[in-house]
This record gives structure tokens, sequence and C-alpha cells, in this order.
């Protein structure tokens, strides 16, 4: 199993936790390393923060696709977003879970196969939260650019600046 984490205590102890639960664990902090050990060893399993200090990791998971097909990778992020899961899917991840993600979480997507969906949530998002996660992933696909994501969603600049500049909605 790869790890590709830039912050050292949690890579420490998800590789900790990973080790008891059975896997053998190569844990590394950047996207130049987690993509030498993608091409040099190809393990079948890895779990890869979005965000590191040297890039992204959807970089890694690519390699790692194109040296391993059959691998199963998970991708983790403290930028949660509907946007950002969706890169991560179509890059390569089976899954994808916002950071902090215990070693449970991670070893249940790692080792899930095909089963049907889970129930639906029992609190499932607002329409609020529903149209910012919408307005969030258009903006990204716009490469940030404000005005041109204003225009795609048919709306004020200003406005569109403001709910930017919001806190996401609860729920």
């Amino acid at each position: 199993m790869l790890i590709v984490d830039d912050d050292a205590p949690f890579r420490t102890r998800l590789a900790r936790a990973m080790e008891k639960r059975g896997f053998n664990v190569v844990a590394v902090e950047s996207v130049q390393l987690g993509m030498e050990v993608a091409q040099e060893s190809a393990p079948a399993f890895a779990v890869v923060d979005l965000r590191l200090a040297d890039g992204s990791g959807l970089d890694v998971v690519k390699t790692l696709r194109d040296a391993r097909p059959d691998a199963r990778i998970v991708m983790l992020t403290g930028y949660g977003n509907i946007a950002t899961a969706v890169a991560a899917v179509k890059a390569g991840a089976v899954d994808y879970l916002p950071k902090p993600a215990d070693a449970d979480a991670v070893e249940s997507a790692l080792l899930a196969d095909g089963r049907p969906l889970p129930a639906p949530p029992d609190n499932p998002m607002s329409a609020d939260r529903v149209r910012w996660e919408h307005i969030q992933r258009v903006f990204e696909q716009c490469d940030r650019n404000v005005s041109e994501t204003a225009r795609r969603l048919k709306m004020h600049r200003r406005t569109l600046q403001r709910i930017l500049n919001k806190h996401a909605p609860r729920g």
C-alpha cells in the first residue's frame, strides 16, 4: 500500500493503523516520491491526499493507474467538494474521503467490492448546500475564473463573489 500525504503526523498514524490491519505500507510526503513509488512497485492499494506541497495528488493517481490498472485508490482531502470528488474518480480513484479520515473508513473504501449502494442518508444535503456545491464545481471547471463562472451561471459577478467569499452552508 502506498500512502501519499504531506501531513506527517496523519501519514504516520494512518501508516501504523494500516500495517496493523495487514497492509505492507510505504508512506511518502510528496507527489514526486509518490509517482516514483507508483512506477517502481505499482502497489495494489493507495491512499493519496489531493493537495500536496509540491502539486496535486491526481498526478499520483494517474501514474499509479497507468502502472497498475487494477489498483484500488482512495483520495483524501481537507478541501472536500463535489468538483474535486468528481475529478478524483475520473482520474481513477475508487472512493473519495474527507480528512481527517479514520483507518476504518479508509480500509472499507479500499476493500469495497461492488456492494450495493448504501441506504440514503438520514440527513441529506440541504438545497442551499447543493447550490453552493454546484457553484463550486462550475468555479473549479472555469479554472477559478470569477468572470467566466458568473457568465456560465448567468449571475452577476459581484453576486458570485459574495457567494464565494461565504462559508459553505451547513447540511
